[in-house]
C-alpha cells in the first residue's frame, strides 16, 4: 500500500492548490507500489480492455510494460460531470484545531476535495461545488477549465481560514439535496463530505436521497468523523463538558461512565444509514480524519471505475 502523506507538513511550504498537488503525486506514485496499481499515471488515457470487445484500440506498448490490457480513451469518453457537496455547519469545526489537533473536519475535507480537483484535472472531469449550512453559501457551475478550479480552490481557501468564525449554524441537508436533485439536469456523480449531524430524521435524508437517484444521479457519501472522539468516546476519564456545536447546549459528565451505552447508540445510528445506503446503491464511506486523504482518492477511483 502507499504511505501517508501528512499534509499538515506539506501545507507549510505553499497553498492549497500546491498542497493538493503534492497530494495527488504522491498518491499515483504510491498507486504502482499497491494492489491498486491497476489505475496508472495515464488513468485519464486509458480503461481496462473488455472481453469481447474490438481490438482495435488496445494500447499494445502499455500491454508490454503492464502485461494488462488497457484501452485507448478518447476525450468524449472520460467526461463525468460531479459534484461536490460540502457541510460546512458547526459541527464540521470540530476538533478545536490546536498544536494536538492541526486538522478538525471541515479542514479534512478540505483537503480531500482540492486533492479531488487535481484528480478531475487530470481526467478532464467536469467539477462543482456546492458549500452549504442551514442553506446554501455557494452553488457554482460544473466546469473543466483552468480558471474555474483556481476559483474553487481560492473558495476553499477561504473556508479554511473562518475556522471558529461558524458557531450555532445546525445542518440542513434535506433541503440542499433536494435542491442539488432538482438544479443538475444532467446526470452526475454527487459527492456529499458531511458528518450527518442533523436534527432531520433518517427518513427525510433518504426522501433526499430517493430524489437524487430518480434523477439518475449517482451518489457517494463520506460521513466525515473524528473516530476517536465521535464514535468511540476516547476521552480522559474525568468530569468533562460537552458543547453541541450547532445548539450550544451544554452537558456534564464522565466519559466512562456513558462510554458503552454512547458507542452502541453511535452504531445503530451509523448501521441504519449504512443500510439506508446499500439498500438504495449509494455508496458510503466512513472518512476518518485522522487518516490521510489518500484514502478519499482511491475510494473514489473506485467509484468512477464503475460508472464509466
Amino acid at each position: 500500500m502507499y504511505g501517508k502523506i501528512d499534509i499538515q507538513e506539506l501545507a507549510k511550504f505553499g497553498n492549497l492548490e500546491f498542497v493538493a498537488k503534492q497530494v495527488v503525486e504522491g498518491f499515483i506514485t504510491g498507486m504502482h507500489r499497491s494492489p491498486f496499481h491497476g489505475f496508472s499515471v495515464e488513468f485519464a488515457e486509458h480503461r481496462l480492455y473488455n472481453t469481447g470487445e474490438s481490438t482495435r484500440h488496445i494500447d499494445w506498448k502499455l500491454y508490454a510494460k503492464t502485461d494488462k490490457l488497457f484501452v485507448k480513451r478518447y476525450e468524449e469518453e472520460t467526461n463525468l460531470r460531479c459534484r461536490i457537496i460540502l457541510d460546512v455547519s458547526s459541527s464540521m469545526y470540530f476538533p478545536e484545531i490546536s498544536e494536538e489537533y492541526p486538522l478538525n473536519k471541515l479542514g479534512f475535507s478540505i483537503y480531500a476535495i482540492a486533492s479531488l480537483i487535481e484528480i478531475f484535472k487530470k481526467q478532464r472531469d467536469g467539477v462543482g461545488l456546492t458549500v452549504f449550512e442551514d442553506k446554501i453559501g455557494l452553488d457554482t457551475a460544473i466546469k473543466t477549465s483552468a480558471t474555474h478550479h483556481r476559483m474553487l480552490y481560492h473558495e476553499l481557501e477561504k473556508l479554511m481560514v473562518k475556522q471558529q468564525e461558524n458557531l450555532n449554524r445546525k445542518t440542513s441537508l434535506t433541503n440542499i439535496l433536494h435542491n442539488v436533485a432538482e438544479n443538475n439536469h444532467k446526470r452526475s456523480l454527487v459527492i456529499i463530505f458531511s458528518d450527518f449531524f442533523s436534527d432531520e430524521s433518517l427518513e427525510e435524508i433518504t426522501d433526499a436521497f430517493l430524489h437524487m437517484k430518480h434523477n439518475k444521479h449517482e451518489v457517494m457519501l463520506f460521513n466525515v468523523i473524528d473516530k476517536k472522539h465521535e464514535s468511540e468516546l476516547n476521552f480522559p476519564n474525568k468530569p468533562t463538558t460537552f458543547v453541541d456545536l450547532e445548539t450550544g447546549e451544554k452537558v456534564k459528565l464522565q466519559p466512562n461512565e456513558v462510554k458503552k451505552s454512547y458507542q452502541k447508540e453511535v452504531s445503530a445510528l451509523l448501521g441504519e444509514l449504512k443500510m439506508k445506503c446499500s439498500q438504495f446503491k449509494i455508496d458510503y464511506v466512513e472518512a476518518d480524519i485522522r487518516e490521510g486523504v489518500e484514502f478519499i482518492l482511491q475510494q473514489y477511483l473506485i467509484k468512477r471505475s464503475k460508472i464509466i
